[in-house]
């Protein structure tokens, strides 16, 4: 692959309880590992979907990629599709950046209960 693409990079990470503390934490926790583990410096980051199970709501998740400093990264907050039998209290995030890797080169992360959600990574 030559030049730069528009690349993403899926996430996931479950909580204990419905607390806007708990849900910003892990969030923040999410998406620094998300960039650790696919070397992405925010200025690369094109934009952010979040959703989060309907057991949530105590907070919008993208409030935390504030807090560490995502001020120009455009953000968007949605709702999952409430499936039964699916993870409960599950936040999840679609990064799209400009990177230079292949597709194949991407590493989703799955944190805590969520690495039910992508097992076959």
């Amino acid at each position: 692959m030559s030049g730069t693409s528009v690349r993403g990079i899926r996430g996931a990470v479950d909580v204990t309880d419905n607390d806007a503390h708990e849900i910003l934490e892990a969030t923040k926790e999410l998406l620094q590992e998300m960039l650790r583990k696919n070397s992405i410096l925010k200025e690369d980051i094109a934009s952010v979907v979040f959703s989060m199970t309907a057991d949530l709501n105590a907070v919008f998740p993208a409030k935390a990629a504030r807090q560490i400093g995502w001020t120009y990264v455009p953000l968007f907050d949605t709702c999952e599709i409430d499936v039964p039998g699916s993870l409960p209290r599950c936040i999840r995030a679609l990064l799209l950046v400009n990177t230079t890797r292949a597709q194949e080169e991407t590493r989703h992360v799955y944190l805590r209960g969520a690495v039910v959600l992508r097992e076959d990574l």
